[in-house]
């Protein structure tokens, strides 16, 4: 170990950007002052993870490399995959948008599933030298088991990963670093549980430490979401040998944006523009969309779904389109515009009475406007139930949860306590939304196809097309009217 060490390290870091690039900017124009200011060799800029997002034409048209190329003009030392990263591209896009990067990407927890092995472009470790200073970082991201191994990889449990490494790292370094993707409660279980890490950088649950935590002898820090806030950290080592931690978070509302990084956003934008802007399918009719009520465009999504699953019900959210289509040409920018969310089909198991519990919530206004955010949904609030494959009735002047009055599967009467294979969206197995259907048995997850990927294919099925203006929902006197 090199006992030649500098009095004073700058740690700048980040995490949850979501391709909020207009913030991004701001942290840009502060990272490039810092530069001005501090000898690189006395300053560490880490990302740790969901730094990109689907939702934006930047990132979705250009696979990501507008988001590659933020990571590069910020001049990061160091980066963890976040679940947007790892979950929402293929190996393949993965490799194209890290291999040859001028930084490290750090994972402890991700190995690909045939090989054992981790890619080229990925180390479960690192030290990286700063004036003296050897800075010992390991990489932990959120382990969603069963969505990486349909996308071919392995990925371990990070607790067992931090306990097997940082021992050894800690021998080969003066400070230990975890660039954690786990959310907050995971990162307070590893300054307990984890002997020798220095600092944990937080990510994934979005929380924001405007002053760092101190569990033991561990530092827990994390700046948020959406780039609102940006770490600044200052590391000193004491006579003694032992390590001050100062510093906390800073808004960068108020802080200038980057002119530089503002035309790399600017030219992402155009170029996502043109490969996007292909004619993917010719609508003869205009399909509408509605938040509170059953539309034509969200009962094709639903049969779509369900086709995709092969399953005798579809069931989707209102609240996943954000807009209708016009009749005419419709373009890959359209449907991500109206259909943003990195959400994937899937195939469960849902009882009749869950189902009918589902549907009569649906009618509800404390259902239909709920607002969140997170779990793949970048729409506004979660709307109504759209659904193919089900016709049912309700009555409006009965009390709430008990307004169905009939319910047909397929033509036949529901039957409460049978078991129906329903094409849905993975959100609704995290537990938000309709909550009641968490209680479904998950039997796959459709990945990497996303639900805008669904919908773009349902456009170019005629019968489909033709069947999504026919009503599932009535008011009870008129069903099979």
């Amino acid at each position: 170990m090199n006992d030649k060490i500098a009095e004073t390290l700058t740690l700048l870091h980040t995490n949850d950007i979501h391709s909020h690039f207009e913030e991004a900017a701001r942290i840009a124009w502060y990272f490039r002052q810092m530069r001005k200011e501090t000898p690189a060799d006395r300053l560490l800029a880490i990302e740790c993870g969901d730094f990109l997002d689907r939702v934006r034409i930047e990132t979705e048209g250009t696979h990501g490399m507008a988001n590659r190329a933020m990571l590069e003009m910020l001049a990061y030392d160091a980066v963890t995959l976040g679940n947007n990263e790892g979950l929402t591209f293929t190996k393949e896009q993965l490799d194209a948008l890290y291999e040859g990067a001028p930084f490290q990407v750090v994972c402890a927890n991700l190995t690909d599933s045939a090989s054992g092995e981790r890619p080229c472009w990925m180390k479960p470790t690192t030290v990286i030298e700063k004036a003296g200073w050897r800075i010992g970082l390991i990489g932990l991201t959120a382990p969603f088991g069963d969505f990486y191994e349909l996308l071919g990889w392995t990925a371990a449990d990070p607790f067992e990963e931090a306990a097997r490494l940082v021992p050894a790292l800690r021998k080969e370094a003066d400070v230990v670093i975890a660039i954690s993707h786990l959310g907050l409660r995971s990162d307070q279980r590893l300054a307990e549980e984890i002997e020798g890490i220095d600092i944990i950088l937080g990510a994934h649950t979005h929380h924001l430490l405007e002053v760092p935590l101190r569990i033991g002898r561990t530092t827990v820090c994390a700046a948020g979401k959406f780039g609102r806030h940006l770490g600044l950290l200052k590391l000193t080592r004491r006579d003694g040998g032992g390590l001050s931690v100062e510093g906390g978070c800073l808004p960068t509302d108020g802080m200038a944006a980057d002119g530089a990084f503002e035309v790399l956003v600017a030219e992402s934008r155009e170029r996502a523009d043109k490969a996007m802007g292909g004619t993917i399918a010719v609508l003869e009719e205009a399909l509408e969309t509605a938040l509170e009520i059953e539309s034509p465009l969200g009962n094709l999504l639903a049969s779509g779904v369900r086709h995709a699953a092969g399953a005798e019900i579809g069931l989707v959210n209102s609240g996943q389109l954000l807009g209708g289509l016009p009749a005419g040409p419709v373009t890959a920018r359209d449907i991500h515009a109206i259909c943003p969310s990195p959400i994937n089909p899937c195939e469960m198991r849902l009882t009749g009475a869950t189902l009918k519990r589902a549907l009569e919530e649906s009618l509800l206004p404390e259902f239909i406007g709920l607002e969140f955010q997170g779990f793949g949904f970048r729409g506004k609030a979660l709307g109504t139930l759209c659904v193919d494959g089900v016709e049912w009735s309700f009555d409006e002047s009965k009390p709430p949860l008990e307004r169905t009055v009939d319910i047909l599967v397929n033509g036949a009467p529901l039957e409460e306590s049978r078991e129906y294979r329903v094409g849905t969206l993975d959100m609704f197995t995290f537990g938000v939304g309709y909550l009641g259907l968490k209680e479904g048995v998950v039997e796959r997850y459709l990945l990497p196809e996303f639900i805008r990927d669904v919908l773009a294919a349902s456009l170019n099925d005629p019968a489909r097309v033709a069947d999504c203006r026919r009503m599932r929902r009535r008011t009870a006197n008129r069903l099979g009217g």
